[in-house]
């Protein structure tokens, strides 16, 4: 539950702070007074988007923060989940900075608005009077029966089944979409492959064919400076090895009478056998170099193959080329085994929407076993709301298709006279039935969904009288076991808590003061009469407070305003 929430610098709050009762908290004010900015932060606080116009002093940050107490609420695996420190009093901090940026916190620990959002709707669950638009959602009447049918673990099964229903209609949509363009382009593809396929492509290829190319088209040149080459090393009498070999000798000779020359004698000779290999080598080459105008021509035309493909297949080089081959061959190959691929694709889709049709029928057998008990149920608390003669039932209709709840339509059928034919609540409810029929379906679910916290902002719009004293004794009972939050203009309401806070506006700022018994029983009264309080007023509030004499005022009985 929300046991403190403190607002600095957001719309027209300067600071405030507020310690909530574990059980039933009533707010009032007059209209304009902010009690709605009071909402608009604590939406801040549980993840809501920042409307741009959350700060009052653009020189400083806006922060909101709220102390919950976790006691009895099961929420470590949620922690855990989110990497979190998970501690029985948590808080949770929103700051929105002047630049329009926004951080939020868990026990200090950033994180991000998804997770926050998660986090609070474990937390507090906000009814405005505008959402009793929400009849209109399919997805809230759905969830609202389910909640009711206690059938969470089967919702879930069934949704996982029809998540996996979805995922395989879009892949067989994708496998249908490639297969009818593989058989358009079946033609073009194979012509392609084949003729790349009969190029006998070859890694390197095209760069060991240039350099032969170049060879050959130079072989006279590179045959003339070879055979200058060995005639430079050969010759008897003026050869390079000759002279060199005849030096070595005359070193050798000198070994004796001058140590050092056995050295260059030495080295000598290692030159001499480079010399010769390199000798040995030219002769190799000149004898295997042939112009040979046929290979000549073989290179040239494998070459203008080669560069041809690449230009029509836009590629850089054979690998590219190769590469583009492979993938025309992946593409046939799955051409001539898509119809496989189709026909498992369609099987294991079948076995899919078996098994949610399965669990679809079996959601709908516990909606529609629910579906008395859930009328029945709303009914009696409307009757205690001075409406006898309501007929309120469950209509469940099946769908044609499947949908992510299920194969059901539901749709709450209404009339608060007995004689006329129900029909859908949104449709023909008023404002003041539409507010009663909220607040028996809250009450229902809040029991069930055992949320800590509620929070009603006027959900008593369009009552009044003894509907109104009704409506605050079950927002009275359900604070019995959780904390409530109710805002109200209704003194009948607002007689019933146990804690009163009232929120005015003072030089243009929004303040809120906790009611002390004495200034209770005033505002009450006030609410009553209006800004005149009358002596009928005051012993009027009296009797709704359950005080029929004029209580004593105690010194320690003195109002906090919080600001």
């Amino acid at each position: 539950m929300l046991r403190r929430l403190s607002v600095e610098n957001y719309a027209l709050i300067e600071k405030l702070e507020l310690e909530l009762d574990p059980h039933l908290n009533i707010i009032t004010g007059e209209t304009g007074a902010g009690k709605s900015i009071l909402l608009g932060a604590l939406g801040l606080l549980l993840g809501a988007k920042n409307d741009g116009a959350a700060i009052k002093d653009t020189t400083r940050n806006c922060k909101v923060e709220g102390l919950f107490d976790l006691t009895g609420r099961d929420l470590r695996p949620l922690f855990e989940r989110n990497e979190l420190d998970y501690e029985e009093q948590c808080t949770l901090t929103r700051v929105i900075t002047p630049a329009g940026k926004s951080r939020a916190f868990v026990n200090d620990m950033p994180v991000s608005l998804t997770q926050l959002r998660e986090l609070g709707t474990q937390l507090i669950d906000i009814h405005s009077q505008h959402q009793n638009l929400i009849l209109s959602s399919e997805e809230f009447r759905t969830s609202a029966l389910d909640t009711v049918a206690d059938d969470a673990a089967l919702r879930a099964e069934y949704g996982a089944a029809y998540a996996r229903q979805s995922e395989l209609r879009r892949r067989l949509s994708a496998l249908e979409k490639a297969a009818a363009e593989g058989r358009r382009d079946e033609e073009w593809l194979r012509f392609q492959s084949e003729e790349l396929t009969a190029a006998n492509l070859r890694e390197g290829e095209q760069a060991e064919l240039e350099e032969q190319l170049a060879v050959l088209e130079h072989a006279d040149q590179i045959g003339e400076t070879l055979t200058t080459l060995r005639n430079r090393f050969d010759d008897d009498e003026t050869g390079v090895l000759a002279q060199l070999k005849n030096t070595e000798s005359e070193l050798n000779r000198l070994r004796d009478h001058y140590p050092q020359a056995g050295d260059y004698a030495d080295r000598l000779r290692s030159v001499l056998e480079e010399l010769k290999d390199i000798d040995a080598s030219a002769a190799d080459e000149s004898e295997r170099l042939d112009t040979d105008p046929e290979r000549l021509q073989q290179l040239s035309a494998r070459l203008d193959t080669l560069y041809s493909l690449t230009q029509k297949h836009h590629a850089a080089t054979v690998e590219e080329l190769i590469t583009i081959r492979d993938g025309y061959l992946a593409r046939l190959a799955a051409i001539d085994h898509g119809d496989e691929e189709l026909t498992a694709c369609r099987e294991e889709l079948a076995r899919a929407t078996e098994q949610a049709e399965k669990l679809a029928e079996r959601l709908h057998k516990a909606r529609e076993k629910a579906s008395p008990a859930f009328g029945k149920e709303i009914c009696a608390t409307l009757a205690r709301l001075g409406m006898p003669d309501t007929t309120f039932r469950v209509a469940l209709e099946p769908t044609q298709e499947l949908t992510p709840s299920g194969r059901d339509t539901v749709t709450y059928l209404f009339s608060a006279n007995r004689a006329m034919t129900p029909q859908a609540v949104e449709r023909i409810a008023s404002g003041g039935e539409l507010s009663r029929v909220m607040l028996a379906l809250k009450a229902m679910l809040a029991r069930r969904m055992q949320l800590p916290t509620i929070i009603f902002d006027e959900i008593d719009t369009g009552v009044s009288g003894r509907i109104a004293d009704a409506m605050g004794e079950i927002i009275a009972s359900l604070a019995e076991t959780m904390q409530v939050v109710d805002i109200t203009h209704l003194p009948q309401v607002a007689s019933k808590g146990q804690t009163h806070f009232v929120v005015y506006k003072r030089d243009g700022r929004t303040s809120i003061t906790r009611m002390t018994a004495e200034e209770r029983t005033t505002e009450i009264a006030k609410m009553l009469s209006g800004s005149r309080i009358t002596d009928a007023a005051l012993s009027q509030a009296r009797i709704l407070l359950g005080q029929p004499e004029r209580p004593a005022r105690s010194r320690g009985d003195e109002s906090q305003t919080l600001f």
